[in-house]
């Protein structure tokens, strides 16, 4: 009986995208003339697991969309295309205008507090991150939000390369989630993207603020070029979030970033404080 009730659960809340993967995935399927256990082994995935996707028992994964874009797509792009939308109806709602923004961004310019950016967290602090939140969500939630946040990575590899700079509060390194392997394994990571040629990365070290000035006080920001290099500005708080186009209050917000910039330390220091992090215990 509980088995039936989680279905029926799982069912309601499959978005419009992931519904329209299951319908076309089946109608491609049975096109070719595969059983559910023939398509499950050209994809290295059970007969079970293709059922449970067509019959909306588990909504489609990033990675399954791929494998059924190889056995099924023939080189359309038919199931590559669904990947972000599938990917942002699972992601709260707040936040999914800002990640079509993100996605097609030139330049990101992002100031993070108080934990690691999502764009630059390991799937084990991920999930370590999203389990302890509160309301505590469910594990498939868990799940489901670890999958959208690693997928957004896809930035990294873009054509043109996009020019991505952030500035980490040092109070997001010493915060730690999960196990101290999972905190070493996500610095290790920080000074890995620290080598990327599009990635800037710096620490606003903790005691900045006994220099007299710290504009990094108000917390974190997410200073955006879009794909048209007009600026916009993300905010996001207790779940909630705001956009901000206004000229005036962009330009207030870049010149708030410029100086936390200033303020940071530079590359190399920073780099040199993440690893002596990483070399810890």
């Amino acid at each position: 009986m509980g088995i039936a009730v989680a279905r029926d659960e799982n069912r309601e809340s499959v978005g419009p995208a992931a519904r329209m993967v299951a319908l076309v995935a089946k109608k491609l399927r049975l096109l070719k003339g595969l059983t559910q256990e023939q398509e499950g082994a050209l994809m290295g995935y059970s007969g079970a697991a293709i059922s449970a996707l067509e019959r909306l028992v588990h909504p489609v994964s990033d990675e399954m969309l791929v494998k059924l874009e190889e056995v099924l797509g023939e080189g359309t792009g038919i199931f590559d295309d669904m990947r972000l939308p599938v990917r942002l109806e699972k992601l709260p709602e707040q936040f999914r205008d800002y990640l079509l923004i993100e996605q097609q961004a030139l330049s990101l310019y992002l100031y993070a507090l108080p934990n690691v950016h999502g764009l630059f967290q390991t799937e084990a602090y991920a999930r370590a991150q999203i389990a302890g939140g509160y309301p505590p969500p469910s594990p498939e939630r868990v799940e489901e939000l670890v999958r959208a946040r690693i997928g957004r990575k896809a930035i990294f590899n873009k054509e043109p390369m996009r020019h991505i700079e952030l500035i980490l509060d040092e109070s997001a390194l010493r915060r730690k989630f999960g196990s101290e392997e999972i905190m070493r394994e996500q610095y290790r990571y920080l000074a890995e993207c620290a080598g990327y040629k599009n990635v800037t990365l710096q620490v606003l070290s903790l005691d900045i603020g006994l220099t007299g000035e710290n504009a990094g006080a108000r917390g974190e920001l997410n200073l955006v070029e879009t794909d048209d290099h007009s600026p916009i500005v993300y905010l996001e708080i207790q779940d909630e979030s705001v956009l901000i186009t206004e000229p005036a209050k962009v330009t207030t917000y870049a010149h708030r970033y410029a100086k936390i910039r200033a303020q940071a330390l530079s590359a190399r220091e920073s780099l040199a404080l993440i690893e002596r992090l990483a070399g810890e215990g």
